[in-house]
């Protein structure tokens, strides 16, 4: 089996879970080298000297390792910048990309531009400058590009025409689930009109259904539970 060795890589962990009595399971997202699946060993108990702490998802980081088939091994990290902060609904928001990834990016492909997005997104949701929903379907479309699906287009669309979304493109149809002018604001990023953020948002999950599957993301229901919470019992939309 061949073993590459990574220096040092701008990278964030995307999702980690316990593995043995002292290790953890890794997943990875990298500048250079896309999704990337680790064992981290010895970083939990007593010995880890905490480096359990520091690999930490949505948080900056620089890793190291050795690459050996599906799995590689962990030999670095350090801090690779300021530590974001996140909560609430935020934080939520941020493990909804992680989802994503996690969901729709097979590994070890180099994904340069969406990774510069993704850390973009998770500064843009910890400064909270921005509403979440824009950064969320922004991110969705860039994912959608990324994985050769394309922009929305718009184009010469007839604004009263009916238009269903076929293969990374509009068709017209007379019972279609988008008018025109819908597909156009979308496409344009008209954020500032709450009806084009819902129509965004039901445009993305349709386009993402196939690659995320049958098995329903779990970020979504987590964000309703914690409106539910905070408001009483009235659900509300999700971002």
């Amino acid at each position: 089996m061949s073993r590459a060795r990574v220096s040092l890589e701008p990278g964030f962990v995307l999702h980690q879970r316990a593995y043995r009595e002292t290790s953890r399971l890794l997943e990875i997202f990298t500048r250079e080298h896309g999704r990337v699946g680790l064992v981290a060993r010895g970083v939990s108990g007593t010995r880890g000297g905490g480096r359990s702490a520091l690999l930490q998802p949505l948080q900056p980081l620089l890793l190291s390792w050795i690459e050996a088939g599906e799995l590689g091994t962990l030999t670095g990290a350090e801090s690779g910048g300021e530590a974001l902060r996140l909560n609430g609904e935020k934080l939520i928001c941020a493990w909804y990309l992680n989802e994503l990834l996690m969901r729709c990016l097979p590994r070890h492909i180099q994904h340069p531009d969406l990774y510069a997005f993704y850390a973009a997104a998770l500064a843009a949701l910890a400064e909270g400058e921005r509403a979440a929903a824009p950064i969320l379907r922004e991110f969705e479309m860039e994912l959608l590009v990324e994985l050769g699906y394309g922009e929305v287009q718009a184009g010469d669309l007839d604004p009263a025409q009916r238009y269903d979304y076929h293969d990374g493109a509009p068709v017209c149809a007379d019972h279609g689930a988008w008018r025109g002018d819908q597909l156009c604001a979308i496409a344009n990023r008209e954020w500032t009109r709450p009806d084009v953020l819902g129509d965004a948002r039901r445009l993305m999950r349709s386009r993402l259904a196939p690659l995320i599957g049958k098995r329903p993301l779990e970020t979504p229901r987590l964000l309703q539970s914690l409106r539910r919470m905070r408001d009483g019992t009235q659900p509300a939309n999700e971002d």
